[in-house]
């Protein structure tokens, strides 16, 4: 009796009676796609992230543990990662710029708002984050819609050309770059391919900058073990920009996660 008298109060508060993950086996199907989910402990309502694979992966990669569990799942986050568009080949992968099969941004909220009957989210506080070709698909959601956004880390990602987007999302939006030093695939200038561009993290860092009216010289410059910080926050009129730089390659480098979340609630 009990347990029919909870389910009854579920049902007409509007929230899913049981939390239900998506994955790692088998994602969550909606029209145009799949993703999957993660749901941290207690009833929620829960931060989202919504995380966006690189070329080659998919959205299971977070049911495999490590700093997205660690930083975001164990610390009250659900995870969200939509599965990219799949090509003949079996290869998934987010276009992220001008002529993609589908649109990735509408896409997304299709996902989320599927994923809400699943788990008690808070769409109020969504953040975004995302690897190589995901992080460059993390630019695109920032830009396009960064009103419906607490904040965006790209990781090896800059945002791709030929865009349409003026990028209006980015005015207010926090927003913090990860990138390898030594970083060949994705390079801080980025490198053209057949007809596009991987596109440059200079640029658009600096149109992030614009649009929250910063001083165009870093507020402060750190310097540490693991990972040089540029950042401009005090002079800005809006929302802060941020580059954190680490000796690697083409990788998510050790302790990203940890420094990731700590910009994104500082910015709140």
């Amino acid at each position: 009796m009990i347990r029919t008298l909870l389910t009854s109060l579920f049902i007409l508060s509007g929230l899913p009676a049981i939390a239900q993950e998506c994955g790692p086996d088998e994602p969550c199907e909606i029209e145009g796609g799949s993703y999957h989910l993660r749901i941290p402990e207690g009833a929620g309502p829960h931060p989202v992230l919504i995380w966006y694979h690189g070329h080659r992966g998919n959205g299971a990669s977070i049911h495999r543990g490590g700093g997205l569990q660690r930083d975001f799942l164990e610390q009250g986050y659900a995870v969200l990662a939509p599965n990219g568009v799949q090509s003949e080949a079996g290869v998934r992968s987010y276009p992220a710029r001008d002529g993609s099969p589908r649109d990735d941004v509408a896409f997304t909220f299709s996902a989320l708002e599927a994923a809400g009957t699943r788990a008690n989210l808070d769409m109020d506080r969504l953040y975004a984050a995302g690897f190589s070709a995901g992080g460059s698909m993390a630019w695109l959601l920032a830009c396009k819609a960064g009103d419906r956004l607490g904040g965006m880390v790209s990781v090896a990602g800059a945002l791709r050309s030929p865009n349409d987007t003026d990028c209006a999302g980015l005015q207010g939006l926090p927003v913090m770059q990860v990138h390898g030093f030594a970083d060949g695939q994705v390079p801080f200038e980025g490198r053209g391919i057949r007809e596009w561009h991987q596109g440059s993290v200079w640029e658009i860092l600096d149109r992030a900058r614009i649009a929250n009216g910063c001083r165009t010289n870093p507020d402060t410059i750190e310097v540490g073990e693991d990972f040089r910080t540029r950042s401009w926050d005090e002079s800005c009129a809006a929302a802060p920009v941020r580059l954190d730089v680490h000796n690697g390659g083409h990788g998510l480098p050790q302790g990203w996660t940890t420094r990731a979340r700590a910009f994104l609630e500082s910015a709140q």
